[in-house]
């Protein structure tokens, strides 16, 4: 599995945390979420999170996106899969993050995002790999500019 990011240091233990992350398109434009939580620094991701106990990959994709964006999306299929070691100040958690990814189509807006300190953002698709914050994310977006997928 591909790694993205900063090494694991050496004698840390990390605790793996699954989640989903989705590329939601529609037309050329992709749904970003902008996180900015008072006590972190503002980031713009792919909408998704960490699966709960006993959850499957694919409602905690649909609970994710709802959460972050206030959008329904119809999944199309998993695209990618990557890990990046980092630290969670809101869970005071070093984890391995393994990232699922999915394309989806954007249904429809249900509302705002109910996660707080989220933010809905609709970017032009060329420009969303240099917006996004991790490098995991920015990889696939642009690998999937490059693939030629559409909305």
């Amino acid at each position: 599995m591909r790694r993205f990011g900063n090494q694991p240091e050496e004698g840390r233990h990390y605790t793996p945390r699954v989640g989903v992350y989705a590329i939601i398109t529609k037309g050329r434009e992709i749904l970003l979420t902008e996180q900015s939580d008072p006590d972190l620094a503002v980031e713009i991701q792919l909408p998704g999170g960490g699966i709960d106990a006993g959850e499957q990959r694919l409602p905690a994709l649909h609970r994710e996106a709802f959460e972050e964006t206030g959008w329904k999306v119809a999944p199309r299929r998993h695209f990618a899969t990557y890990k990046r070691y980092t630290y969670m100040p809101e869970y005071d958690l070093y984890a391995m993050k393994i990232a699922h990814i999915y394309l989806c189509h954007a249904v429809r807006r249900l509302g705002p995002p109910s996660e707080p300190h989220h933010r809905e953002m609709w970017a032009p698709l060329e420009a969303a790999p240099d917006m996004l914050g991790p490098l995991g994310d920015a990889h696939y977006v642009r690998w999937f500019i490059e693939l030629g997928f559409s909305g």
